[in-house]
């Protein structure tokens, strides 16, 4: 899990980075569980919950912006 502290201190473009990583090993995940050789299913719900605080802080961080 990603501490909200550390991503609110990282600049936009580290945070599109994370994100886009982020994204990726949720795509794996998921052709993972197709193939069945999921064994931890709780890693889905860590990875799109960190997902989500990434977006917020980027929507924050535009809105700061304008």
């Amino acid at each position: 899990m990603i501490d909200i502290k550390d991503i609110r201190d990282k600049g936009a473009k580290d945070l599109e980075k994370m994100l886009d990583d982020l994204l990726e090993e949720q795509m794996k995940l998921r052709l993972q569980f197709v193939t069945g050789q999921v064994t931890n299913s709780s890693h889905f719900k860590r990875i799109r919950k960190d997902i989500a605080r990434l977006k917020t802080v980027l929507s924050e961080q535009a809105n700061d912006n304008r």
